[in-house]
């Protein structure tokens, strides 16, 4: 339960130390190592929930980010999920590269790097790229396809955290 996440140039811009089995995630992003600036809160809306739903709040100021929401019954076969604004209207989603691919990996092996699409409003946003690395899950962000920035970066912070640490318990 402990992920590191890097801008372009290795610097670390957020870590996460999640503790296991809870029953209602709460996660808190740090811009830290020591855990001393909290960044981000990541905070599930209900007790266990296959169509989990997270609202992302800034620490600093309080203020709700955004949601994001795992398409459960979808995500069995090919993960997907959506993305709202701070006032709960979907804006975009974030979905795995092809179906036949995520079939592969859930069913056969799991060494086929994951890949996700991001759409915001209806327009590509952006990509998050698994490294094929058996023994560290490392997603490669890359968000030059939204030089308007539609998709606020905390949001895509949470997202990546939530990949992380949610998705990457299924492999």
């Amino acid at each position: 339960g402990k992920f590191h996440i890097y801008d372009l140039s290795e610097n670390l811009i957020a870590y996460v130390e999640q503790k296991a089995f809870k029953l209602k995630e709460d996660i808190t992003v740090f811009a830290d190592e020591e855990k001393t600036n909290p960044i981000l809160n990541i905070k599930a809306q209900q007790v266990i929930d296959f169509s989990a739903a997270y609202a992302v709040t800034e620490v600093a100021t309080g203020t709700v980010v955004g949601h994001l929401k795992r398409k459960g019954l979808k995500s069995i076969l090919r993960d997907e999920w959506t993305i709202s604004d701070s006032n709960g209207q979907e804006i975009g989603r974030i979905q795995e590269d092809s179906a036949l691919l995520a079939t592969i990996r859930r069913f056969l092996t799991n060494l086929i790097p994951q890949s996700y699409n991001i759409e915001i409003h209806g327009q590509p946003a952006g990509t998050f790229k698994q490294n094929f690395n058996p023994f560290v899950m490392k997603l490669n962000v890359d968000l030059r396809a939204d030089p308007g920035r539609q998709f606020d970066r905390r949001l895509a912070l949470a997202a990546v955290e939530l990949l992380l640490a949610i998705e990457g318990r299924q492999g």
